[in-house]
């Protein structure tokens, strides 16, 4: 998958398909079902570090991930998710920042924001860098929304995040995610961008979806948000291959002669 193929899918009307991972073992399977973008996103921070938010998700935790994700990949398009505080101070230092993404490996990056980041992401575009945008519910500005609520709810606030959606198309974006915004203002975004939209809890009308490995996976269970859909329940058979575990060595089963050297 490149940028061109990735961004043809909106002419084509062909649906995009995208899942996070972090880890090489995640990607070779997420390959293996036939998918071709991978994000490799800063909600690691929660699912993987346990932190409350991704606040806290730095850029060297990012790139080893990034270079963990690209080198298991074979086809897939890599995205690297820029953590906080890696692009707002200034564009020079986005610039940077983001080069080291590609240079881990990454084809392009992820950033959050509208046109109040459009310079950062056109300084990024200008040089070759490929940008994708994220409007909606941004993670990183969660405690500005005291907590992880629904945006775009009101009129004056759904004009401006289409006001930014255009802002970040003009500045060179090639797709933006949608997050957590009602469904009918992600199909006006949708409709009025030439470039392709990935809904994550924006409805069924962007270009694309994205969903956290762990939670379609049904391993991330503290918090469930609406949107989510497990596409499987792989905690509980966790949780039973363990217990069994136990039971077979406390009770002397494991190991047996089959596992044993003679």
């Amino acid at each position: 998958m490149t940028i061109p193929e990735f961004t043809r899918h909106k002419q084509d009307k062909k649906k995009l398909i995208v899942v996070t991972a972090y880890d090489a073992l995640f990607t070779r399977i997420v390959e293996q079902a036939g998918i071709e973008t991978i994000l490799v996103g800063d909600s690691l921070g929660v699912v993987v570090q346990g932190k409350a938010n991704t606040l806290s998700v730095t850029m060297a935790e990012m790139l080893y991930h990034t270079k963990l994700v690209a080198g298991a990949a074979q086809r897939a398009l890599v995205i690297g998710d820029m953590p906080f505080m890696s692009y707002q101070a200034s564009s020079e230092e986005a610039v940077r920042n983001a080069g080291r993404f590609l240079q881990a490996g990454a084809t392009a990056v992820k950033m959050e924001g509208g046109a109040v980041v459009a310079d950062r992401v056109a300084a990024m575009t200008s040089i070759g860098i490929p940008v994708m945008g994220h409007l909606g519910m941004t993670p990183q500005s969660v405690h500005r929304y005291g907590g992880y609520k629904v945006q775009g709810k009101e009129s004056d606030h759904a004009r401006v995040l289409l006001n930014d959606a255009k802002a970040l198309e003009a500045a060179g974006v090639f797709a933006i995610v949608l997050e957590a915004i009602p469904a009918e203002l992600a199909k006006t975004i949708t409709e009025q961008l030439t470039i392709p939209t990935i809904g994550i809890g924006a409805g069924p009308h962007c270009d694309g979806q994205v969903l956290v490995l762990y939670d379609l996976l049904g391993l991330f269970d503290e918090f469930v948000p609406k949107f989510v859909k497990p596409y499987a329940h792989l905690k509980a058979d966790a949780l039973q291959a363990l217990r069994r575990y136990k039971e077979e060595v406390e009770q002397g089963k494991f190991p047996s002669d089959t596992e044993s050297y003679h």
